[in-house]
């Protein structure tokens, strides 16, 4: 039989501990938020449904993203066991230089649109967690601002080739100017991807309102506050504005682009010249004859062709072929730390997340940015003291195993 007695107010009070109320709400919603997908939900409420489908979307049917998210929640990790990790080592060398982290910010298009904010806020929290920042050709903050933001990190700069080079070029010599460390040329933009939600929700720049948008903005007041109230939005590369994302794109890319793009501006670029939006090993193989100094496998985070390959399932057999020669990083579908290491330990020397920052701008601004990257870090710690490897070096394939649900059908 259990004895029972009448509970004493003093023994009650040495079991409880009330929490201090936290009276600031943009810190206590971020403080809440344990993952990306929290941070992602969070955005979702605070941002109109044209900006947050901006960044949430891919194209036509989002099955490349899809897939590429599916492909990191498809691993099974392998760890050893017995080893000492009491602390890890999480630093890493890419690109000719440091990393805090085996992960940067990747450049992402008309940012302050989806907070006022924008690169300024994903550039000083880069800077402040010693990790690189990218500023895309479609940013909407200068080259210059950026730098101001970040002075001692590093930034490096995504660039399109444009149908009027001589922007393209203007832009790579500004870069230069400000002490950006790699360039990052895309190949995967001949055309713009079919977004299909932003044609759905009427998307342009500059916004177009419509009873539809004054509606879904009244409960986000802060949002149109923010947008109205700050400095008009700049396009480094764009002249005129007008139209959905994708005229835009259309507009201004060129779909002639070739490797004799390639070699012009490898000739005016001073710094670490890497190709991002590598889809097959035959392309990789022949830029690291080039002698390229870095490889980026990524299908534009699925907002390009859709039913494009999976970066991460294509990691391996590029390491396998290249990796000796050139550095290899990764994107698309990144939402966690353990698809970082996933990542590292298959070969990639570096990571690049572009909606997991996005979500935490959206959430919180410059602070929600820091928190990503917070969440991230963590992740990627934990993980590795679960695997018990003490450094990012210790990762290997023996790690990982992908688990497949798209296996190709044999040709006759």
């Amino acid at each position: 039989m259990v004895t029972r007695q009448f509970p004493r107010p003093a023994e009650i009070f040495e079991l409880m501990s009330f929490k201090k109320p936290d009276l600031n709400a943009r810190r206590r919603r971020l403080e809440s938020a344990l993952t990306i997908h929290d941070l992602r939900a969070i955005a979702k409420r605070r941002t109109p449904k044209a900006a947050f489908d901006y960044t949430d979307g891919s194209a036509e049917g989002e099955l490349s993203l899809a897939r590429a998210r599916q492909a990191f929640e498809d691993v099974e990790f392998h760890p050893s066991i017995l080893r000492d990790v009491s602390t890890v080592d999480t630093s890493t060398t890419v690109f000719g230089g440091p990393s805090a982290l085996p992960f940067g910010i990747a450049p992402t298009g008309f940012t302050r649109l989806m907070q006022t904010e924008g690169e300024i806020a994903g550039a000083g929290a880069a800077a402040a967690a010693g990790i690189p920042f990218t500023l895309s050709t479609l940013g909407t903050t200068s080259i210059e601002d950026v730098r101001a933001a970040n002075p001692d990190g590093r930034n490096w700069f995504q660039l399109y080739v444009m149908r009027r080079r001589e922007i393209s070029y203007g832009l790579v010599e500004r870069a230069a100017a400000a002490g950006f460390d790699t360039l990052m040329f895309t190949v995967d933009t001949p055309v713009a991807g079919a977004r299909l939600r932003d044609k759905r929700n009427g998307f342009s720049i500059p916004p177009q309102l419509s009873l539809g948008t004054i509606a879904n903005a009244i409960p986000r007041p802060w949002w149109w506050w923010d947008f109205l109230t700050t400095p008009k939005l700049e396009f480094a590369s764009l002249s005129s504005t007008g139209g959905t994302v994708g005229e835009l794109l259309d507009a201004a890319m060129d779909p002639s682009i070739s490797f004799e793009d390639l070699d012009v501006i490898r000739g005016m670029w001073p710094g670490r010249l890497v190709v991002k939006g590598v889809q097959n090993v035959e392309d990789a193989k022949r830029l690291a004859g080039l002698g390229v100094d870095g490889i980026i496998l990524s299908n534009h985070g699925g907002r390009q062709l859709d039913r494009a390959p999976i970066p991460f399932h294509l990691l391996p057999e590029v390491v396998r072929e290249v990796g000796s020669d050139v550095d290899i990083a990764i994107d698309t579908g990144i939402m966690n730390g353990a698809d970082i290491v996933a990542s590292v330990a298959l070969g990639a020397k570096f990571t690049l997340i572009g909606r997991a920052y996005l979500y935490g701008l959206m959430a919180g601004g410059r602070a929600g940015v820091d928190r990503a990257i917070a969440i991230l870090s963590e992740q990627v710690v934990r993980t590795m003291k679960l695997l018990e490897v003490s450094s990012l070096a210790e990762l290997t394939p023996g790690h990982v195993t992908q688990l497949q649900r798209l296996v190709p059908r044999q040709r006759r």
